[in-house]
């Protein structure tokens, strides 16, 4: 025999609200509540669902003004389970500027839009008349709104001077991307 019990609000012995459902939302407790989940039980929403990560070790070098592939193994491609998760992506490695001074930058494309700044992207380094190494360290928590492999890149470019380059002279760059559950 299979039983329906049917409410739109459950009450604690004082009188207060616990769960409530109005217009296809459910709310549990109300604002300053701790809700805690008996152990051994799980939420679905804020879990890490799929991690995927590249790595590149290999000296890369542009001389473009406009932000450009860093490195084709510097890539990720994830497919979300549900258009509602987010994409949370992180980058570290180095970035380096050559000798004549200006600034290398580096940014996070999903396909063809830039997640960082359109000029100067998301990390930076800059010499005035000197070579300067610096840290590649970015991140960016993305909705691509999608159920479709997405891919992400790292894209270098030069503003002022010659030569930006990552991996340079020794270092080993990586991108990740973490699936979020709404």
């Amino acid at each position: 025999m299979t039983a329906i019990l049917k409410v739109d609000t459950i009450q604690d012995t004082s009188g207060n609200n616990i769960i409530n459902e109005n217009a296809n939302t459910i709310t549990i407790g109300k604002s300053g509540d701790t809700v805690n989940l008996a152990s051994g039980a799980t939420a679905g929403f804020g879990k890490i669902l799929q991690v995927v990560t590249a790595t590149d070790s290999t000296q890369r070098t542009t001389t473009s003004t406009s932000f450009v592939t860093a490195s084709n193994t510097l890539s990720v491609s994830i497919t979300p389970s549900s258009a509602s998760n987010k994409i949370f992506i992180t980058v570290t490695g180095n970035l380096y500027i050559d000798a004549n001074g200006g600034y290398g930058l580096a940014t996070i494309f999903r396909g063809a839009t830039n997640l960082g700044d359109a000029t100067f992207g998301m990390a930076s380094v800059y010499g005035a008349s000197s070579t300067v190494i610096g840290s590649m360290s970015m991140s960016v928590l993305d909705s691509p709104s999608t159920t479709s492999a997405t891919t992400y890149q790292v894209y270098i470019k030069r503003y002022g001077g010659n030569n930006v380059y990552i991996q340079e002279p020794v270092g080993k760059s990586s991108i990740t991307a973490f699936e979020v559950g709404a």
